[in-house]
């Protein structure tokens, strides 16, 4: 079935492709996935290749990490430039909005394959990660979900603890699309099932990450994802429940909430660099398991793989949302200091006194989790934290280019927003509008070395 789908829609493709292309590093040594594989994954975090892990002990199948954790990876999988990938996206998500395509639904497909006997996710190579998580989690599966009202699909991802052979515990973030489903089905006294896909493509995942400000809860976002891979995202029916799963998947998960229903859940390493605390979280039953014959267990680490896969979706919205409300407006970045999630610097040439303003407002507004954005002019690089600092340092005036804004929802992972309840603030480090010579950027003239004459000496350490 794979020569009908596209590369990036198969993660067993993407795999082989990255092995080809020099961008797969393989670990053939037996590791635990309690800590061990972990740990030696981050040592090659940021690396321009990912990792699979050939032996899991416990588990006959192997474990994939690091797709997300480098921009430059992502942008030749995706051949696209590296600094084009926000505007990809949002160019994507725009022509969905405008034009979506509805995925396909097929009676067979790939992840169909097997269906275990029996439900046991302890036979999975699912990793604990950080010396204090609360033990395996599924970090990213993609949960494909059905109003149970109006029978609108959704995607997300969320963490989900292994509790039990067949049980699991999820957190749920405030104002997402499941949270409003599950609070629905409870209204109706039902259950809610849904669909845990492990092993998509970049795709479905970032549909799954997709704002809920660029995609309504009265849309199927999983046309996203079609116009993501460049052809519709393929689904199989669910065989107990009307909810469908990823056909491409490598393990689905059928799996339903019962309102009320809770188990303790946490801690886990989250994206800020923080641990999760425990506390009583939705209690899943998985009702049944999935397969592709010979599957690759897929995971993410906290951190740079989330800043460049949800951060990425984040830059996206914000840039279509500024380029449409805010005249000059070029390009946007979210910071790795700011967890991918917390902070937006925004680069623009404005066209008139305010516009910088106007740019902060309108980007809290496009991405609810930011806590701070910074503005700047379009001679400062904004993917280089020097520069950033520079304008701030240079250009900011204290007095009058701070926002601040209290008591506004945030991002509740974030331990200044307890609650999601917080303040966020804005800096526009941009020169006064008009322009004067006294703000321009000292530059040397640029000159080629070629057929210059240097002899360039070796540094010699001296012996501590």
């Amino acid at each position: 079935m794979r020569s009908n789908v596209p590369v990036v829609a198969d993660l067993g493709a993407i795999i082989e492709t990255l092995d080809a292309r020099g961008r797969l590093v393989r670990v053939r040594s037996e590791v635990d996935p309690a800590h061990q594989l972990a740990s030696i994954a981050a040592q090659f975090e940021g690396r321009p290749q990912a990792l699979l892990f050939e032996k899991v002990r416990g588990s006959r199948w192997p474990v994939f990490i690091g797709l997300y954790w480098s921009r430059e990876l992502l942008a030749d999988l995706l051949g696209r430039p590296e600094r084009s990938l926000p505007q990809h996206v949002a160019s994507c998500i725009r022509n969905w909005q405008q034009r979506p395509v509805d995925p396909v639904v097929a009676p067979r497909g790939p992840v169909l394959e097997v269906t275990e006997k029996e439900v046991d996710l302890t036979a999975l190579p699912v990793p604990t990660h950080a010396d204090r998580d609360g033990g395996p989690y599924f970090d990213a599966a993609v949960v494909i979900a059905r109003d149970p009202d109006s029978g609108v699909r959704n995607a997300s991802i969320q963490r989900f603890m292994v509790v039990a052979r067949d049980r699991l515990a999820i957190n749920i973030d405030a104002g997402r699309h499941l949270e409003a489903y599950l609070a629905k089905a409870a209204r109706r006294g039902e259950p809610l099932p849904f669909t845990l896909n492990v092993g998509v493509g970049p795709g479905l995942h970032f549909a799954a990450a997709t704002p809920a400000e660029a995609a309504p809860i009265d849309t199927d976002e999983l046309g996203i994802a079609s116009e993501l891979d460049g052809a519709p995202l393929q689904l199989v029916p669910g065989t107990t429940s009307p909810v469908e799963m990823a056909a491409q998947a490598m393990f689905a998960l059928e799996c339903e909430m019962v309102p009320g229903e809770v188990h303790p859940e946490g801690p886990f390493a989250e994206v800020t660099g923080y641990y999760a605390t425990v506390a009583p979280r939705p209690l899943v039953r998985v009702k049944r398991i999935h397969r592709r014959r010979q599957p690759v267990f897929h995971t993410i680490l906290s951190g740079v793989e989330v800043f460049n896969s949800v951060g990425l979706l984040g830059e996206a919205n914000v840039l279509a949302l500024l380029q449409r409300q805010v005249p000059g407006v070029k390009d946007v970045y979210f910071t790795h200091g700011g967890c991918g999630f917390y902070h937006a610097v925004v680069q623009m040439s404005p066209t008139r006194a305010g516009w910088s303003r106007q740019a902060l407002m309108a980007a809290f507004a496009a991405f609810p989790p930011l806590k701070m954005v910074t503005v700047v002019d379009d001679d400062v690089d904004i993917r280089d934290p020097s520069d950033v600092e520079w304008a701030m340092a240079t250009r900011l005036d204290p007095v009058h280019g701070i926002l601040t804004v209290d008591k506004v929802f945030g991002h509740g992972l974030n331990p200044s927003f307890p609650n999601y309840l917080g303040a966020k603030v804005g800096f526009d480090a941009t020169r006064p509008f008009p322009y004067t010579p006294l703000h321009d950027r000292a530059r040397v003239r640029p000159v080629s070395l070629d057929g210059v004459d240097l002899v360039i000496p070796q540094p010699v350490k001296q012996p501590q």
